[in-house]
C-alpha cells in the first residue's frame, strides 16, 4: 500500500471524523459541567468512576485501573485523585488487607455533586450528538453510538 491508497486515505478520514466527534462533545460537555458545577470531564468521569465501587470482591479498583477508566496516565490521575480530596469530593485510605494498597471512595460531598451533575452531564451529551448528526461526515459515527451497548461484566 502506497501513500496515497484509497483504503489508508479513508481509513485516516475516518479517524479525523471520530477524532472531531469526541473534541466536539468533550468540549461541550465541559463547557455546561464548569458552567453548572465547577466539574471538568475528567473530575465528572473520576467521581464517576469511584462511585461504581463497592466493598467486597473486585468491588475496589486499582489506580492503574481508574487511570484506564479515566483515559489518563498514573500520575495525571494521582494529580486529580489530590484535587478532588483537597475539595472534600474523594478520600482516599488504605486498604484492610494489603497496607500497601491505597483505595478512593467517593464522599458523601462528591456523591451529592456528582448527581447533580449527572443530569447535566446527560443532556450535554445528548445536544452534542444532536448537533453533530446535523454534518454529514459525522452523522453515521453518531449513529453508531447511539447503538452501542454498555459492556455486560464478565
Amino acid at each position: 500500500m502506497t501513500a496515497t491508497d484509497p483504503a489508508l486515505t479513508a481509513l485516516s478520514q475516518g479517524w479525523c471524523a471520530l477524532s472531531l466527534l469526541h473534541g466536539r462533545i468533550e468540549t461541550h460537555i465541559e463547557r455546561a459541567l464548569q458552567a453548572g458545577h465547577d466539574l471538568s470531564v475528567r473530575e465528572y468521569s473520576l467521581l464517576d468512576v469511584l462511585s461504581r465501587q463497592h466493598d467486597g470482591d473486585g468491588g475496589h479498583l486499582q489506580m492503574k485501573q481508574v487511570a484506564d477508566a479515566v483515559v489518563l496516565s498514573q500520575s495525571a490521575t494521582t494529580r486529580l485523585v489530590t484535587r478532588l480530596e483537597d475539595r472534600g469530593l474523594l478520600e482516599r485510605y488504605l486498604c484492610p488487607t494489603d497496607r500497601r494498597g491505597i483505595y478512593t471512595n467517593v464522599t458523601e460531598t462528591g456523591l451529592r455533586l456528582l448527581n447533580e451533575a449527572r443530569p447535566t452531564n446527560d443532556a450535554a451529551l445528548r445536544e452534542a450528538l444532536d448537533e453533530a448528526a446535523t454534518h454529514p461526515d459525522l452523522a453515521p459515527l453518531v449513529r453508531a453510538v447511539e447503538t452501542l451497548k454498555a459492556p455486560v461484566p464478565a
